[in-house]
């Protein structure tokens, strides 16, 4: 059996790539009208989006280990005003202290726990979601999410 062996650089092109269908898909759920509430009680009112940590991690041929982390989906998509509850689930890495870029929103995601962030934005445009220890490739990021206001 023969085993193919990828560049780094192809593994992280094939990793942004998976990354931006993850997105576009979640762009299309939430276009679809995705309000899907997991063993939560809805309020009609405010709709729930949910978020994951998420790792890649791999070998290379020299032993050495890379990885990066991502908030999963990428990319939400909210309108100006609309009321919404952000559950991010913490599946991978200890924590991730967060900032949305352009407000006051800070708040901490820990592995095992669902962080519960309530967004209204009054106006348009797009806000980064940003992991504080993740921020750059240095850092096994960027661990960046976009928050699309329309």
């Amino acid at each position: 059996m023969k085993f193919v062996v990828f560049k780094k650089e192809t593994l992280l092109f094939f990793l942004a790539l998976g990354t931006v269908i993850a997105s576009i898909s979640a762009w299309l759920m939430l276009k679809a009208g995705d309000t899907t509430v997991f063993n939560q009680k809805a309020d009609k009112n405010i709709r729930e989006i949910h978020m994951v940590t998420g790792e890649f991690k791999t070998k290379m041929k020299d032993g050495k280990e890379i990885e990066a982390y991502r908030w999963d989906p990428g990319t939400i998509l909210i309108e100006k005003g609309e009321k919404v509850r952000l559950i991010i689930s913490g599946i991978n890495g200890e924590e991730h202290p967060f900032y949305i870029e352009g407000t006051a929103i800070k708040g901490k995601v820990k592995k095992g726990e669902d962080t519960i962030v309530p967004l209204e934005f009054k106006k348009e445009g797009t806000y980064r979601l940003i992991c504080e220890i993740h921020s750059d490739r240095v850092h096994n990021g960027p661990m960046i999410a976009y928050i699309v206001v329309d």
